[in-house]
């Protein structure tokens, strides 16, 4: 049998085909290995890398930006979380809103405002004024008057050491502030110092602590290690970061309990402010059940569920054990039949911003939302680098 002699147009036809199916497999192996990706993970970075792209997801115009990828790669090891540029820029963002990464930013008016909470704490404990301002004028460890020193005060650091000096060093000090430090936050990433403590008490702090732990969240290290253990070291359900981003400000599971409010709220038919907080602690517990129990303790029956039963499960709202109880399921359930269709799992706390350092009507979803801006710039960075780099 004789085959037909092949046309010039079918020789150069031949090899565009080799090209075009060799093109096709490529892009299949793409899909494929990217898909694998997706459900084995984030590729393993070694350390040198995961700084790299730390470094590389920075602001452009942080400086020493090779310190800074290398305490927060530090971090991410110590609490063995993954440098996936996802985690890394949500990080970057909080950084960024709180201190525009310096390590002890500059507070605006900090002398005036230290002055106005002295004169409050005063008037709580009943110590006249002039007492407290007389008592202020004695002389500091440094030599200059506590007085002088807190009219020169310019970040929360600075703050918090004259404070410590003045608690340790004068009586009143001791009982004036009853020996808690007033300055509560600080740090690169503003984070709470009662949260370092604990969680320094939970789990193996990684450096070497010479003073305190209060210290250490004023260094850059010990302010990102305790600032990433507080947006990133718990674990979530939550499908957005502008979640863990209002937990941040408001804590954890916030997001979480404020729609487990609009839940009890929509069921019950009562109002109820979606701030997170569903029990009462502390002393506040003394004066009774809050809005948010009270209005779950109308749905008892319809929940099958007894008022101890409640407020245990209640209880468990700190963590996120509380999704598994009889409690959140049932309510849950109740809400979605009325909504037909599921009823959101989580939403932003609806709290204004109380602080001294703060003068404007500012709230968690602001602060939220201003910090997902921050990460979404990042990320246009991680996107941007990733084009260059082909």
């Amino acid at each position: 049998m004789n085959l037909p002699t092949p046309s010039v147009e079918y020789g150069l036809l031949l090899p565009m085909l080799i090209v075009f199916g060799a093109a096709i497999v490529g892009v299949l192996v793409e899909a494929f290995v990217s898909r694998q990706r997706r459900y084995l993970g984030p590729v393993v970075l070694s350390p040198a890398e995961a700084r790299a792209l730390i470094g590389r997801l920075l602001p452009p115009n942080t400086a020493d930006r090779s310190g800074w990828a290398t305490d927060i790669y530090a971090a991410f090891a110590a609490l063995q979380i993954a440098p996936t540029p996802e985690n890394i820029c949500a990080v970057v963002a909080v950084t960024e809103q709180e201190s525009s990464f310096r390590t002890d930013p500059p507070v605006p008016r900090l002398a005036a405002i230290a002055w106005k909470e002295i004169d409050k704490q005063g008037r709580r404990v009943g110590v006249p004024r002039l007492v407290v301002r007389t008592a202020l004028h004695l002389p500091s460890s440094n030599g200059k008057s506590y007085s002088q020193r807190i009219d020169a005060v310019k970040t929360e650091r600075e703050l918090s050491e004259i404070f410590e000096d003045f608690i340790g060093r004068v009586p009143m000090g001791r009982r004036f502030f009853a020996e808690r430090n007033p300055v509560r936050t600080g740090g690169p990433m503003q984070v709470g110092i009662a949260f370092a403590e604990a969680h320094a008490a939970a789990k193996t702090y990684p450096y070497p602590v010479p003073g305190t732990i209060r210290h250490e969240v004023f260094t850059r290290r010990g302010g990102m290690y305790f600032g990433i253990a507080h947006l990133l070291d718990y674990p979530t359900s939550y499908d957005k970061a502008l979640y863990r981003f209002a937990d941040f400000n408001a804590g954890h599971y916030a997001s979480r309990n404020a729609a487990f409010q609009n839940a009890v709220s929509m069921v019950s038919g009562i109002p109820l402010d979606l701030d997170g907080d569903l029990v009462r602690y502390g002393k506040d517990a003394q004066s009774g059940p809050g809005s948010t129990e009270v209005a779950t303790r109308i749905l008892a029956k319809r929940l099958e569920m007894s008022i101890a039963a409640i407020h245990r499960d209640l209880q468990r709202g700190a963590t996120q054990a509380f999704e598994r109880t009889v409690l959140y399921e049932r309510v849950f359930s109740l809400a979605d039949k009325l909504h037909r269709g599921q009823v959101p799992r989580a939403l932003v706390p609806r709290i204004r911003l109380q602080s001294p350092k703060i003068t404007r009507k500012l709230t968690t979803e602001w602060f939220a939302n201003r910090v997902d801006e921050h990460r979404i710039q990042c990320l246009s960075r991680s996107t941007l680098k990733s084009k260059q780099g082909r």
